[in-house]
């Protein structure tokens, strides 16, 4: 089996959702490729051998310009300075700047930036504090390699967001350890006390953020509480942790092949290294199977 085409990050969904008696919401994740901004059904099955050859040839998933180098996963030079989705706040949320009058694209900001973002911990590497977009439940925690996630608050734009996560973040971590993360399962955490814990302890916090927000009707989207959310738990399709962590690169080793172990997050893990597949957004790829 072989697919050519302009890679993206993979598609990753849930399967055999289920309820257990502590009322945990438990799912298997399946993942399929993504080539040439479409969903492919890759038969890639863990245990069988895979080969991923790079052409030499990158093209920019905004315009579609052929470009020497990939920036901002999958850009060329000029989208990366001129696009929203390119600017440091994207990264960053709390240092989002539209209400200086200074936003690169007025629509990207109403379709993203003043959209219902959620206020989360998950359990990847260990516990951490994130923020995402209402609609890209569970599509983060997925491409995040969340075993556990749990929502804790909803607000009404990423501004907003940024501000409570690097609040949270003061004490929390909000960066997942790749390393541990393909090296096994994290050990599990009751993310229900956690939430109790952590939001009685941020009160006064949160009610001056909230209160500095209200005061600009611009941005009074308001912070709501999830106080009823279920904690969801993910199974990844790994057969076998590596005991040591090598990473390919495709610039350095156009072509790379192995015996897939597991797939986590946005990593294929085979017995010859890692690959991060978001990583080469952009990149055209011949992918090969046996």
């Amino acid at each position: 089996m072989e697919l050519q085409g302009i890679c993206h990050k993979m598609h990753a969904s849930l399967a055999n959702l289920s309820v257990t008696e502590h009322k945990t919401q438990k799912a298997d994740v399946e993942y399929q490729f993504t080539l040439d901004a479409s969903i492919v059904h890759l038969p890639i099955q863990v245990g069988q051998e895979v080969e991923i050859e790079w052409t030499g040839q990158i093209y920019c998933t905004s315009c579609g310009t052929k470009t020497p180098k990939s920036y901002s996963q999958g850009h060329c030079f000029k989208c990366f300075k001129t696009k929203a989705s390119c600017d440091l706040c994207i990264m960053k949320p709390e240092t989002c700047h539209y209400h200086l009058g200074t936003c690169r694209e007025e629509s990207f900001a109403k379709n993203v930036c003043f959209q219902p973002h959620i206020v989360y911990l998950a359990n990847s590497s260990a516990l951490k504090i994130g923020i995402t977009r209402l609609g890209q439940m569970p599509t983060r925690w997925l491409d995040q390699g969340a075993t556990q996630a749990l929502p804790i608050m909803q607000v009404g734009s990423r501004r907003l967001s940024g501000q409570l996560e690097t609040m949270f973040a003061e004490q929390l971590a909000d960066k997942t350890d790749w390393r541990k993360l393909l090296k096994g399962e994290a050990e599990p955490l009751n993310l229900t006390e956690i939430r109790n814990e952590i939001l009685t302890e941020f009160t006064p916090k949160i009610q001056k953020i909230r209160d500095e927000f209200s005061q600009n009707l611009d941005f009074s989207e308001g912070i709501e509480i999830l106080e009823h959310e279920q904690m969801r738990e993910f199974v990844y399709p790994v057969d076998l942790y590596p005991e040591k962590i090598k990473s390919h690169n495709l610039d350095k080793t156009p072509t790379i092949r192995g015996k897939l172990q597991g797939i986590k997050g946005q990593y294929l893990i085979m017995d010859s290294g890692v690959i991060n597949i978001r990583k080469y957004t952009g990149y055209q790829l011949i992918i090969r199977t046996e």
